[in-house]
């Protein structure tokens, strides 16, 4: 069975436990920041919430197990809400990765302030500090990628001129199949894995590092 699978028997619970979590505080920020700027779509259809019933897409957590790679449902943003629509639209794009880094700093606190003070961690709860460290960077470092539909993308949207945004515009459906073809096909070894083979490690070293300083 395992072989029709991402990840380990053993592993499973860890993953299903930190997606629930990083999916659902993703989301919510994105709502979140969209309801502090103005635009209450989101908490209308109750998307303000930390339920991770109302986040979750049960196809795309599926796919996490089997694929490695999945997503959880977009929070509906209407800019035309904002004041400063540009301003507004990065910010709230830009919320749901920086929550996924908050969550895996955390994690890192967490480990870092047991192994100052002495505590015993037991090896399951390590391996699932492991996981969740990992999975919420490569939320963080995914969604900030600059294709459509992920965040990064949006925000490149929010920054353009409104030339060549209309462009994007235009272009943005294809966008969203080259993207699904780097992603799920052989092509991935020359895009998607060597940026997360460089990048992943950079960011979760960084971060280590930095807040290790801290407890020894």
């Amino acid at each position: 069975m395992e072989g029709f699978l991402a990840y380990s028997l053993q592993e499973i619970p860890y993953v299903a436990i930190t997606l629930m979590i990083a999916f659902t505080f993703h989301e919510f920020a994105h709502a979140y920041v969209a309801y502090k700027f103005g635009d209450s779509t989101a908490q209308k259809q109750g998307r303000l919430t930390l339920n991770p019933l109302k986040h979750l897409d049960p196809f795309g957590t599926i796919l996490i197990f089997i694929a490695g790679f999945g997503w959880a449902r977009p929070v509906p943003v209407n800019r035309f809400f904002f004041k400063k629509p540009r301003l507004a639209g990065v910010l709230v794009s830009i919320a749901g990765p920086l929550s996924n880094l908050v969550l895996a700093s955390l994690a890192f606190i967490v480990a870092f302030a047991l192994m100052r003070f002495g505590a015993v961690i037991p090896a399951g709860f390590s391996e699932f500090l492991d996981i969740f460290i990992w999975l919420n960077i490569v939320l963080f470092v995914f969604n900030l990628l600059p294709f459509p539909p992920l965040d990064g993308y949006r925000i490149l949207e929010d920054l353009a001129p409104n030339d060549l945004r209309a462009k994007m515009t235009q272009w943005e459906s294809y966008g969203v199949i080259i993207f699904l073809i780097i992603v799920i096909t052989p092509l991935d070894e020359y895009t998607i894995q060597p940026i997360f083979g460089v990048v992943l490690p950079w960011v979760m070293n960084g971060l280590g590092d930095f807040f290790y300083q801290f407890f020894f």
